[in-house]
């Protein structure tokens, strides 16, 4: 029998000499073994934390590198996890969520680390707090690594997905992790961490896989590692409240099931577009997975006196729906991932039943498509009706892990509002409707008690991911029931595994360290203007201070025309009473425009191009005779990778511009970018 094995301090094992035996969902057939003793986690801990320093020390871009080639090497490969996958009941489409999904994770995290992230190993968080009246004192919110351990326990129903959008969150912080699948499917994570081991890609003790128990693994973490957790909202309680994770104050994150919600708006009737959307949207849901996602639809919001139409629309296109083995064609959902996942389920179901009506049941019936399916954990949807959803709660705290789904109806906005709340927290919700009135009572009601909202109908339907569907740019995560915690979101999913320090001192010192100019840090002035150096040459807090020009009535009047900004403060001073101005005053843009007359050397040089500003504030107002110049620093640089069809390197220099006057005040402060060629090596 294939032994599951565990990757430990650099060795794939297989822990002891007792096992459980893994059985395929769709016939029972043997998948492997895995073994029932936990491996050597004091070693794994070790390895990660001795090896972790070289991947701290990688920049930011060097990790989003990384995790860009990884995912074109493990894209290569994606065929043979399709074929396995089929051995946990999920169909093609099913796979495809879990495989090019996960993958397609670590494509947007490679992109947003390299797009939004500095060329360091570090980074700053906010602008530069000037902490006294001197301007020698300040602060800036550092984030660095962690020098610890990321711990993610994942969940059956996802095995490459859900370890994917985690790993590609601590990666990319500087983290190693240590990678706990449920045994259910960790045949499928062992086969792919087997393909990221392989590549080389990674930096020694970057990643490591328990397949098994991970015996006292919590018990000897420290105040620097993580903890990550995907599952039920019972074992989230209970992994929580681990002596040493409390004692230790160790970072806990919890994504747990929820009864997530659909409902149809008011406004919509039978006969719109809006309401195939709903039940589209709703078949999905029960369907997908077999309804083992986390965020599938358990609460079906209706109104009630559209309850009899959407159960009629519902089971009909559930009663459709071909169930068997998804390797044969015309099968639209395959089974849940194990006997004992689908006796869970039909407990919850049983549970359900004692205060809901049976509208479709998973025993009437329905035939499988395949061999040998008698053997597998084949499970037909449910369809329940809670008639009394205020008072009969079970909906609203059981949940049952499958397809199955509750239609509970609702007389008014106020009473939708309540039902979805009496949920005590989801992942996600979905309104159906058109009417922008509908979508803000509810949105505004709910969205507390909620980690995403989808508002749906026939204007954003084509392009729409779907209720189902957590993105590597959102926050994917929920209140109360959902767990508490937040994953991915983009950025924010990174900075989970960093350290938020405030760090304090005189702007010159604290610009050394960051290698972002603070304000008031001091300014060199070199003789060389600076659009004629090579980024590699330009140094932060290199100044320059230009030459200076008087405002006149004619420049005002000539950018009015020049632009068609006739407003009133620029052009009639007999309306300026009552006003925010004394007197005609200089438009915002024209002082940009000027300015940049001031500080750009005209020749050709390492400068191509302007790219954009950052911010700008105009904080004093400008007056005909006001003197105005110009001090141009180096606030941040960015080195860009080179891409195959460009011709030259380069990298984003971001610019401080300080406008001031003739009484040394600031007039307007912005941020600049150019890009900057590098010098040739």
């Amino acid at each position: 029998m294939y032994q599951i094995k565990s990757y430990i301090a650099g060795e794939w094992l297989f822990a002891g000499s007792k096992s459980a035996a893994l059985q395929s969902a769709l016939d029972g057939s043997s998948v492997g073994e895995v073994s029932t003793q936990a491996p050597a986690v004091d070693e794994a801990l070790i390895w990660a934390r001795n090896h972790s320093k070289p991947l701290r020390q990688l920049t930011f871009h060097d990790r989003a590198r990384t995790l860009k080639a990884l995912a074109l090497y493990l894209m290569e490969r994606k065929e043979s996890y399709y074929q396995l996958s089929y051995s946990s009941g999920a169909t093609k489409i099913d796979s495809w969520i879990d495989i090019e999904g996960g993958i397609g994770t670590l494509f947007a995290f490679s992109s947003k680390g390299r797009r939004e992230l500095p060329n360091q190993a570090f980074m700053t968080e906010g602008s530069y707090e000037a902490l006294s009246k001197g301007e020698t004192f300040g602060a800036v919110h550092l984030l660095t690594p962690k020098p610890g351990v990321a711990c993610h326990i994942n969940a059956f129903n996802f095995p490459i997905w859900g370890m994917l959008e985690k790993f590609a969150c601590n990666f990319l912080a500087g983290m190693p992790a240590i990678i706990k699948p449920a045994s259910q499917t960790c045949y499928l994570t062992e086969l792919m961490v087997k393909d990221m081991i392989a590549s080389n890609l990674l930096p020694k003790g970057s990643l490591q896989l328990i397949c098994g128990p991970v015996g006292n693994l919590l018990d000897l973490l420290t105040e620097q590692d993580v903890v990550t957790f995907t599952g039920s909202a019972i074992t989230a309680n209970k992994l929580r409240s681990h002596p040493n994770l409390i004692s230790r104050s160790i970072p806990f994150n919890a994504e747990a099931d929820s009864l997530n919600f659909c409902m149809l708006g008011p406004d919509v009737q039978e006969s719109d577009e809006e309401f195939s959307l709903f039940i589209k949207e709703v078949l999905r849901e029960v369907t997908v997975k077999s309804g083992q996602k986390c965020t599938a639809i358990r609460r079906v919001l209706v109104p009630e006196q559209k309850v009899e139409a959407v159960a009629r629309a519902l089971k009909d296109k559930l009663v459709a729906t071909t169930i068997g083995d998804p390797r044969l064609e015309g099968v639209r959902m395959g089974a849940l991932a194990s006997l004992s996942q689908r006796q869970d389920v039909i407990s919850n179901i049983e549970l359900l039943q004692k205060s809901c009506t049976t509208l479709l049941s998973f025993k009437e019936g329905k035939e499988f498509k395949g061999q040998n399916t008698d053997k597998g954990a084949f499970l037909a949807p449910t369809l329940l009706l809670c008639e009394s959803p205020l008072k009969n709660l079970a909906p609203h705290e059981v949940e049952a892990f499958g397809p199955v789904t509750t239609l509970i109806p609702y007389k008014n906005l106020d009473e939708a509002s309540e039902l979805i709340k009496l949920g005590r927290g989801s992942l996600v919700g979905s309104l159906v409707s058109t009417d922008h009135k509908v979508m803000r009572t509810v949105v505004m009601e709910v969205a507390a008690f909620h980690g995403r909202l989808l508002i749906l109908n026939r204007t954003s339907a084509k392009e729409s991911t779907g209720h189902g569907s957590p993105l590597p740019q959102l926050v994917h995560g929920g209140p109360g029931r959902a767990g508490g915690g937040e994953e991915m979101g983009g950025v924010r999913g990174v900075k989970h595994y960093l350290q938020r320090t405030a760090l304090q001192g005189n702007p010159t010192d604290l610009t050394a360290v960051t290698q972002t100019y603070c304000s008031k840090a001091d300014q060199v002035e070199t003789a060389i203007h600076p659009f004629k150096k090579y980024f590699d040459e330009l140094v932060i807090g290199e100044t320059l201070v230009t030459h200076k020009r008087t405002v006149t009535e004619t420049d005002i009047v000539s950018f009015a025309c020049l632009t068609g900004d006739h407003f009133y403060a620029h052009m009639d001073e007999t309306s300026l009473e009552g006003s925010l101005f004394e007197k005609r005053v200089a438009h915002g843009y024209f002082l940009m425009a000027a300015a940049a007359g001031l500080f750009v050397d005209p020749k050709r040089g390492p400068v191509l191009a302007n790219y954009g500003v950052d911010e700008f504030r105009f904080i004093k107002p400008v007056y005909v005779g006001a003197t105005i110049g110009v001090r141009l620093t180096v606030k941040e640089k960015i080195a860009q990778d080179k891409r195959p069809d460009d011709l030259i390197e380069k990298g984003i220099v971001k610019w401080q511009v300080d406008i001031y006057d003739q009484t040394g005040e600031t007039v307007a402060l912005g941020t600049i970018l150019t890009l900057v060629q590098r010098a040739t090596l």
